[in-house]
């Protein structure tokens, strides 16, 4: 079952960090996840599921098993569906390199000029993990957690 308090911050934090991959072929590898994250977060505020779950594995992993990359494109399509809009700033982001894989680090703050629920607002610190699939950065797996004020 989807956790929409966790599960609406990881879209569109994903969104954030999914979509730059496509153009980044050039790049240094950090700089691909970079721009990654940065894209994914326009396309998360333009409602674009599919550039929201491109840069996503196949086997994408959500929270220990709450959100795989089909539940999130369905997540976006709800949120598009029900007219809403996602602001989605992200701040710095802390790259570390594990092996031939890495892992990035940031907190991301969520705001609404729709009807998302109160309790899916606010700021996340995440976790994504990164590996390259043929020459392209993909997130397999993230972790997020709803800061506390």
């Amino acid at each position: 079952m989807i956790r929409w308090p966790q599960t609406g911050a990881f879209v569109f934090w994903f969104a954030v960090s999914i979509f730059a991959l496509a153009g980044c072929r050039h790049a240094p590898d950090e700089e691909q996840v970079r721009q990654a994250i940065a894209s994914v977060a326009h396309a998360a505020e333009a409602g674009d599921t599919s550039d929201v779950v491109k840069p996503l594995s196949d086997d994408f992993d959500g929270n220990a098993g709450d959100l795989d990359k089909r539940s999130l494109a369905n997540m976006m399509r709800l949120v598009g569906l029900r007219g809403d809009h996602i602001g989605v700033t992200t701040g710095p982001i802390s790259i570390e390199h594990r092996g031939d894989r890495m892992v990035a680090s940031l907190t991301v703050t969520l705001t609404s000029g729709g009807h998302v629920l109160p309790d899916q607002l606010g700021v996340y610190q995440i976790e994504s993990a990164w590996r390259n699939d043929g020459g392209q950065w993909r997130c397999y797996s993230a972790h997020w957690k709803q800061s506390t004020p």
